[in-house]
C-alpha cells in the first residue's frame, strides 16, 4: 500500500491555505483561488513560482519564499493536524493485515517528521519524502522508489491519492490508484477508482483494485 499524505491521510491542505495566504499578505497581495487550486499536489518550488506569478511578483526567489512557508507550516502542523475521514481506520486495517506500507509525499522530511507524530512512526515500513527523490510528483519516481524499497512490484501496489498531480505520478509508475479528491476534482481515467472519502474503504476493496481476492 502506498499512501499520499497531504489531503489523503491528513486534512493538511487547509493548513497550507493558511500559510500560503499569510505569505501572499506578507507580500502585499491576495492569493487567488485558481492559483491555490493549481498548487495542490505540487512541490514547494513550483508552488512558490505559482504564488509569485499570481501576485505579479515573478522576480521573487522561490527559495526565500519556501523557507518562510517551511517555518510557518511546521508551526501549523504541530497544532492543527487532523485525520481525513476514514483514513485512520483504513491505515490501521492495512497494518493489522501485515500489508507492506509506504508513505509517499511531496512534503519535505522535516515536515513529515512532525506529521509522523500524528500518523504514527510505526505506521509505515518506508517513507519517501519530496526532498529525497530527484523528481517529485507528477513524475513516477516517488512511487517507483517506494515500491522498490518495499520490495514489492509496483503493479502489485495500490496508491491512494487526493490530487491530479499525485494520481498522474502513481499511474505513470504503474500502480493501481484509489483517488479520494479533497480540494480539487480528479478527471476519470483508466486505472483510477474514485471514492468521495476513505470512510468504508477496506481490504476487500484494495484487493479488488488489484484483481485478487482479499487475503
Amino acid at each position: 500500500m502506498l499512501f499520499d499524505m497531504d489531503g489523503t491521510l491528513v486534512d493538511s491542505e487547509k493548513l497550507w491555505d493558511v500559510a500560503l495566504r499569510e505569505l501572499a499578505a506578507e507580500y502585499g497581495g491576495v492569493l487567488s483561488a485558481a492559483a491555490r487550486r493549481s498548487m495542490v499536489g505540487t512541490n514547494m518550488a513550483d508552488s512558490m513560482r505559482i504564488l509569485h506569478e499570481d501576485l505579479g511578483q515573478p522576480h521573487r526567489d522561490p527559495l526565500v519564499s519556501g523557507a518562510w512557508i517551511d517555518v510557518r507550516i511546521l508551526e501549523l502542523f504541530r497544532t492543527g493536524l487532523r485525520w481525513r475521514p476514514g483514513a485512520l481506520a483504513l491505515l490501521g486495517a492495512v497494518r493489522a493485515a501485515g500489508v507492506p506500507t509506504a508513505l509517499v509525499t511531496s512534503s519535505t522530511r522535516p515536515l513529515v517528521e512532525v506529521a509522523l507524530d500524528t500518523l504514527g512512526r510505526d505506521s509505515f515500513d518506508v517513507v519517501v519524502c519530496g526532498d529525497e527523490v530527484d523528481a517529485t510528483k507528477p513524475h513516477p519516481e516517488p512511487y517507483l522508489t517506494a515500491a522498490r524499497l518495499l520490495g514489492v512490484p509496483i503493479a502489485r501496489c495500490v496508491a491512494i491519492e487526493d490530487s491530479p498531480t499525485g494520481v498522474a505520478s502513481a499511474l505513470a509508475a504503474g500502480a493501481a490508484v484509489l483517488a479520494v479528491p479533497a480540494e480539487v476534482p480528479i478527471a476519470p481515467a483508466d486505472g483510477v477508482h474514485q471514492l468521495e472519502s476513505l470512510t468504508g474503504a477496506d481490504l476487500e476493496l484494495l484487493a479488488a483494485l488489484l484483481g485478487e481476492p482479499p487475503a
